[in-house]
């Protein structure tokens, strides 16, 4: 570290222009999604190298390899980064007393009662403390309540004699990262970062400035971790409104897609969200419980954003009660039916089951009595509540024994043709059918608008040409 002072401190002149211009090692605590991009992004930058930290030894023999485990960074990246030695991880944490910068980028899921998870968060937090030495910058990116920085990950800090904003900088900068979007990647997503003092923010954003396009400093740590509550809940509300909407379209014989559409034209005053058969993945269906617990602690209850979690939760069962309506057009029950799940990762194109709806509509069906089978072209195997799934393939064969169908996950590689065709029953919960298959026989039957693609008898009930975005 260069430009120190007494203990190894930047001079208070001196902070913004040491994390901008001089070299810097970079530790990232937590290797996965969000913490490998960030050290890549880090790797690649002038003047910037990486330390990733992480408990799995498989993550860090890969990485150390060459290799990416993350689907959004290509392996050749990290190979050329390692090749260069500007990029390296390790499972001892002592190591973090090396870094300049320390980012924390580990999960923050939900307990089995639905509470805030931050386990995670106090043992790097325990860590990072363990190793620190004065100058540090320390930024946490995990996605947590208001507050958490504060009151969980300082009062860390200052056991171990360090005063945020005099001896070490403390920020909170929330991850923003959505896997398999090829356009929005962490360099050119604009991040915001918020500071227990001035001088810590100014710090946070010289050094992040120096690998991310643009920076939106906010007023304190609790704005910061506020904001991206904000963002995924308002996602989240959104969803269960048209997801509610779905539902009543379904009983009132209206197309929920051809509603959406036409809405969709309205140049003012409308946002387009779309039904689905629930909400998944690491971000929005937790998020918000998050943000209602934290109102709890005050005595406040966030009705609105619990009732949208619980609209958003029933849609498996939705899906649920859709595929019992196919097989009961064929006389069938869904005791004893061989039910086909397509996708079981939690959005197209990655391998993350986490939060996905397709667990509990497998756990549902399987309630019910039907012999469950899956076909993912990302998750070719997984574990759920202590047994072992591993996908079939999709072809005539597996089409034709199941009898029903059921699309949850929207692959680009599915062949959506061979679908329609060959299955007996079909239940489509993204709308994949309209808006993929090229070959779909005219709408029959007097129902619009249904779930029901095909049932047992091989009438279509949907037809192609509709758009869902």
């Amino acid at each position: 570290m260069t430009s120190a002072t007494e203990g190894g401190r930047p001079a208070p002149g001196e902070v913004e222009r040491h994390f901008s211009e001089d070299p810097l090692t970079f530790g990232v605590v937590g290797m996965g999604y969000v913490g490998l991009p960030l050290a890549v992004e880090v790797g690649e930058s002038p003047g910037l190298s990486a330390l990733g930290f992480d408990v799995n030894p498989r993550v860090v023999e890969g990485i150390n390899a060459g290799e990416s485990h993350v689907g959004d960074v290509d392996g050749e990246r990290v190979r050329r980064l390692r090749e260069e030695g500007r990029l390296e991880a390790t499972l001892d944490f002592s190591r973090l007393a090396e870094c300049d910068v320390v980012s924390i980028c580990v999960p923050t899921p939900l307990s089995k009662t639905r509470d805030p998870d931050i386990s995670h968060i106090l043992a790097a937090g325990r860590a990072v403390a363990e190793a620190l030495r004065p100058g540090q910058l320390v930024i946490l990116e995990s996605t947590t309540y208001p507050g958490t920085t504060r009151d969980v990950l300082v009062p860390l800090l200052k056991e171990r004699g360090m005063e945020p904003g005099r001896d070490v900088m403390v920020c909170f900068s929330p991850e923003r990262v959505d896997p398999a979007n090829p356009v929005w990647t962490t360099r050119n997503t604009p991040k915001v970062i918020g500071g227990m003092t001035p001088v810590c923010v100014r710090a946070g954003v010289a050094a992040y400035s120096r690998f991310i396009d643009r920076m939106v400093p906010v007023s304190s740590t609790e704005a910061a971790e506020m904001t991206k509550l904000l963002e995924n809940t308002f996602r989240a509300v959104n969803i269960a409104l048209v997801n509610e909407t779905a539902q009543i379209a379904d009983r009132l014989d209206v197309d929920i897609w051809e509603v959406i559409e036409a809405a969709d034209t309205k140049p003012f005053g409308f946002m387009r969200f779309t039904p689905g058969p629930g909400l998944g993945g690491h971000c929005i269906p937790v998020d918000p419980h998050y943000l209602s617990w934290k109102m709890r602690t005050l005595d406040y209850r966030a009705r609105f954003i619990e009732l949208a979690s619980e609209v958003n939760a029933e849609m498996p069962h939705f899906v649920v009660r859709k595929v019992q309506e196919a097989l009961n057009e064929g006389r069938r029950s869904v005791n004893g039916s061989i039910v086909l799940i397509v996708g079981v990762a939690y959005k197209p194109d990655v391998s993350d089951i986490r939060e996905s709806p397709a667990m509990a509509i497998i756990a549902e069906l399987e309630r019910l009595g039907a012999e469950v089978r899956y076909h993912d072209p990302m998750v070719p195997e997984f574990a759920e509540e202590g047994r072992s799934f591993r996908s079939v393939s999709l072809d005539r064969e597996q089409l034709k024994v199941a009898d029903a169908v059921v699309l949850v996950t929207d692959h680009s590689a599915l062949d959506v043709d061979l679908i329609v065709t060959h299955s007996r029953a079909l239940v489509d919960s993204r709308n994949v059918v309209a808006r993929r298959a090229t070959e779909v026989p005219e709408m029959h039957g007097d129902r619009v608008g249904s779930w029901i693609i095909k049932a047992e008898d091989g009438t279509v009930q949907a037809k192609a040409g509709r758009e869902n975005g």
